[in-house]
């Protein structure tokens, strides 16, 4: 009989269309309660890094997750802060707290990153969809496409921090696929190689994301669903440039994916979370 952790990661694997339901072997099971039990255990300040650059604006799959979990820390006494780069960062800072990173170099980020988490302390450092640097010092999208003008350079944190660190990605070339670079060799991307002390693989980031929320939700004994609202999250980002993906239309989907198919993942966590 399927363990809860494993009901967990076989809804957000779901629907596979980038490989990560083919290689889930490779991170070992249970990575969604972990996740969830390094936040609970961490309380304080969270810094989440979101945002990955489109067509000259930002994709939804990523910031929806990450609004969410920010209304769930923020709902359980936590103080979320974003960590983004322009465009986002200037979208996300009228309503929620913010600190721009700037896309600069190597060395001009790290003088920020260092400064930032020696004023910031952060209990915990979560990245969602976030591009993360290939083993060339360079930054790419899941077509192999060199973006390393449009990024900013957030595995810094990851680097130079002292604090856990959780990785959401769905692809291979996000922050935090270097714990897993030897088994990407068999996917056509080219992977990232920023570890992570949990990384949360799903076929959406923000489905990993309400994988770790579930997971929290079942451990708390609280329905921390009810504490968001993904369709008006999509509808507030979407409203403010937001595109999808894989599609790079302004729309409310998000990797190619009906909201509709979001929200179903999240009914099915919401009622695992909840069984007793």
């Amino acid at each position: 009989m399927a363990t809860l952790n494993d009901q967990i990661e076989e809804i957000i694997l779901s629907h596979g269309t980038r490989g990560m339901d083919r290689i889930r072997g490779a991170v070992p099971a249970g990575y969604c309660a972990r996740a969830a039990k390094l936040i609970i255990e961490n309380k304080g300040r969270v810094l989440i890094g979101t945002g990955f650059p489109v067509v000259g604006s930002f994709e939804t799959d990523g910031p929806i997750g990450a609004i969410a979990l920010y209304r769930v820390l923020e709902g359980l006494g936590y103080e979320p802060i974003f960590g983004c780069a322009p465009p986002i960062s200037q979208v996300l800072a009228g309503d929620f707290r913010t600190l721009e990173v700037p896309i600069l170099s190597w060395e001009a980020t790290r003088a920020i990153v260092e400064s930032a988490l020696a004023d910031m302390r952060p209990s915990v450092i979560v990245s969602i969809e976030r591009s993360g640097v290939a083993k060339d010092g360079r930054y790419y999208n899941m077509r192999g496409k060199d973006i390393s003008d449009v990024l900013a350079k957030f595995d810094l944190f990851f680097e130079l921090c002292d604090c856990p660190t959780i990785a959401v990605g769905d692809g291979g070339n996000e922050i935090g696929m270097g714990n897993i670079i030897t088994e990407l060799a068999q996917l056509p991307i080219v992977p990232s190689v920023t570890r992570c002390d949990e990384l949360v693989i799903a076929t959406v980031s923000n489905w990993g994301v309400y994988g770790i929320i579930a997971a929290m939700s079942r451990e708390l004994r609280q329905d921390l669903f009810s504490l968001f609202d993904p369709v008006e999250i999509v509808r507030h980002l979407v409203d403010r440039g937001a595109v999808d993906g894989k599609t790079g239309v302004a729309e409310c989907t998000e990797d190619g994916f009906p909201l509709a198919v979001g929200l179903s993942i999240i009914t099915q966590l919401r009622e695992l979370a909840a069984a007793r």
